[in-house]
């Protein structure tokens, strides 16, 4: 997605929407973000012109919504009424129910009760129109709202400086679990930066968007003409065009369709896939490869003593196929063959029941340019499930995952998602052959950063990877990685805890998004105000339970599969049958407190508030704190709303005495108690 926000204007939509509309798609765009919901009007237009829309629900989330609860309810209501109407029409493609709720009121009404109340929206518009797409655009300085139910993960992210901007990317990557990841914002002032630095930027920007392998880009803005909060905005300028009109540098900057330029030598891959008995598998495994955009490499299939056909299957129908028949040896026997044939300098693994992404090797290929890197992968993804059982061993913990020691670096990859330099592979002397259904990747990545190999990752070089269709073939296969647990806390006995517990250094991916829940630890800043604001705690989430498949009977069977999963790998590693999970960290209860207002007509905000406290005595808070100062044993925090026009009003909490905190503040804003 390429698109660029359009509106909302002073005065309404412009007469000239159709030629807007018919412009923006010249320049390469096939998207426009607003920050409304569209009337069939806007809906047409676009249509005509080849554009897609994705809409805003405009609501209250400048104010504390759940202290005034009509101002939520307001919000389903104008979602439900907006969607009943334009829903079907084919030019929609999706909506944004949130944008950017302010930090201070993010925490002063909960972080993850506001999450929940962001998920009730999307939850709302997934049951009215379940064919559009839904997010929530976040900022880094919430970067903690992220929903579990979102289709996409949106950011409003504006960096001026190209490598800290790349960076990010890679962050939000893991932030965003397996969704895809879309920049919801990106502009620059040409009024303070001046218009040849705006274009510049801009067109770094695109470039590194697509890049950084995100799913989408959305230029801010299409105009210098703004209203927001009830006036028209005349102090900066972000548009591609200025007030009359008139395009600027920044329109051809960002000008030509959104598509990846494959540089790499693909010749240099040999793809090798090993299968035992795959025949029913393999078939979508080696079409997905043969689909891979690029061409060029080499592919060879590895048949590991099948007795089902599966060599005569893939002679008939895949004769590009340089196929090895061996008799059973295992599957780091059967990868080691694949390696010792191969022509390569460059190894791809994957497994028969993974499907690679067109742009799977173009995406690994880059991380091996400057030499860092031996190696290199990226996430393996369930595909949809299509059963109840399938819903629920995809959102079950145990799945093969990548572990992260930061957002470029891997401390593992899975076999059925890495590549390898053939030198490498060498060195280290291939996989282990006492390994022979699972673990020799795990050994396999040790043993190159024991060899002082780094391996990398690419978060959009993605296999789909079929999870097991049965709980019962589930647990089977859990049983089997316990087994293999117990060969590598043979050979590594270093790296695994008393209780048989491999030690990461790294983050295990779990595939949901990184959010704040109840118990969640977050980065604030002193006094709330760090510029990224994110969970500290990250452990990151398993992937959620598949919407359509949700009822009592399928979180029945995931609570018992989560039980058993760890319980039957434990015994198969080392006869551990643990008592009970680990207990989850929970935050200490809070005292009781009081609330007040304060309106402020000139629009005093609470940066001034929290600078009189300062003033008289009071300290800044840990950054991890839920409060903002405190002084003795009283604590405060201190959040503004804003509405259409100038005025504030701001909201303080008080633990302990807060007659004299009260006091202080309305004398400083003119009111009396």
């Amino acid at each position: 997605m390429k698109a660029v926000t359009y509106g909302p204007f002073p005065g309404g939509w412009p007469e000239e929407v159709e030629s807007d509309f018919r412009q923006i798609r010249s320049l390469g765009f096939n998207a426009v973000r607003l920050y409304e919901m569209p009337d069939r009007m806007i809906l047409d237009a676009a249509g005509s012109a080849g554009l897609k829309v994705f809409g805003g629900l405009r609501w209250a989330l400048s104010a504390d919504f759940f202290r005034c609860p009509g101002q939520f309810s307001a919000a389903k209501v104008a979602l439900s009424g907006s969607l009943r109407i334009t829903a079907g029409h084919p030019a929609l493609a999706g909506v944004y129910v949130g944008n950017e709720v302010p930090a201070d009121l993010a925490r002063w009404m909960g972080p993850a009760r506001t999450r929940r109340a962001i998920e009730e929206l999307i939850a709302l518009g997934k049951d009215l129109a379940p064919d559009l797409l839904f997010a929530y655009a976040s900022y880094p300085s919430t970067e903690y709202l992220e929903p579990a139910n979102a289709d996409f993960t949106a950011l409003n992210v504006y960096l001026e400086d190209e490598e800290n901007f790349r960076s990010y990317i890679r962050r939000l990557h893991h932030v965003a679990g397996d969704r895809p990841l879309v920049i919801s914002e990106f502009g620059l002032d040409s009024r303070r930066n001046g218009l040849g630095k705006q274009a510049d930027v801009l067109q770094w920007a695109v470039k590194a968007a697509l890049a950084g392998e995100t799913a989408g880009m959305t230029v801010y803005a299409w105009s210098d003409r703004w209203w927001n909060a009830g006036a028209e905005v005349t102090d900066w300028d972000f548009g591609l065009i200025d007030r009359s009109g008139t395009p600027k540098p920044a329109m051809e900057a960002c000008s030509g369709p959104a598509a990846m330029e494959v540089e790499a030598d693909l010749s240099a891959v040999s793809v090798i896939v090993c299968t035992r008995d795959g025949r029913t598998r393999i078939g979508g495994c080696l079409r997905a490869i043969r689909a891979m955009s690029g061409g060029g490499w080499e592919i060879i299939v590895v048949d590991d003593g099948s007795t089902d056909g599966t060599g005569d299957f893939i002679a008939a129908n895949f004769p590009e196929v340089n196929l090895l028949r061996l008799p059973p040896g295992g599957l780091s026997t059967a990868r080691n063959a694949g390696a010792a044939a191969a022509r390569g300098d460059i190894l791809a693994f994957t497994d028969d029941d993974c499907e690679p992404d067109m742009e799977w090797i173009a995406r690994l290929l880059p991380l091996f340019a400057d030499g860092r890197f031996v190696a290199a992968g990226g996430p393996n993804l369930p595909p949809p499930p299509r059963t109840r059982e399938e819903a629920v061993v995809c959102a079950a913990p145990g799945a093969p995952s990548h572990v992260m020691l930061d957002d470029v670096e891997a401390e593992h990859l899975p076999g059925c998602n890495i590549a390898v330099t053939k030198a490498a592979f060498e060195a280290i002397g291939g996989f282990d052959p006492i390994f022979h259904t699972a673990g020799d990747d795990v050994d396999f990545c040790w043993r190159l950063r024991e060899a002082g190999y780094r391996l990398g990752f690419a978060p959009g070089a993605f296999v789909w990877h079929w999870r097991r269709p049965s709980l019962r073939t589930f647990l089977r296969q859990q049983w089997g990685y316990g087994q293999a647990e117990r060969l590598l806390l043979d050979k590594h006995p270093h790296r695994f805890s008393n209780d048989g517990e491999a030690r990461w250094e790294g983050f295990v991916y779990g595939g949901g998004p990184v959010r704040a829940m109840d118990d969640s630890i977050i980065y604030h800043g002193p006094m709330g105000e760090a510029g990224y604001q994110a969970v500290v705690n990250r452990m990151l989430p398993l992937r959620g339970l598949a919407v359509e498949y949700q009822s009592p009977a399928t979180r029945s069977a995931l609570a018992a599969l989560r039980y058993f999963q760890v319980r039957v790998r434990a015994w198969a590693r080392n006869r551990r049958w643990p008592l009970r999970s680990r207990p989850a960290g929970a935050k200490p209860q809070l005292a009781a407190w009081e609330e007040f207002e304060i309106a402020s007509a000139g629009g005093l905000r609470r940066e001034v508030f929290l600078r009189i406290l300062i003033d008289h005595g009071w300290t800044p808070c840990g950054a991890t704190d839920d409060w903002d100062v405190e002084k003795a044993e009283n604590r405060a925090l201190v959040a503004t709303e804003c509405g259409a026009g100038p005025g504030t009003l701001t909201l303080v909490r008080v633990q302990g005495d807060h007659r004299e905190v009260e006091r202080l503040l309305r004398s400083v804003s003119g009111e009396t108690m």
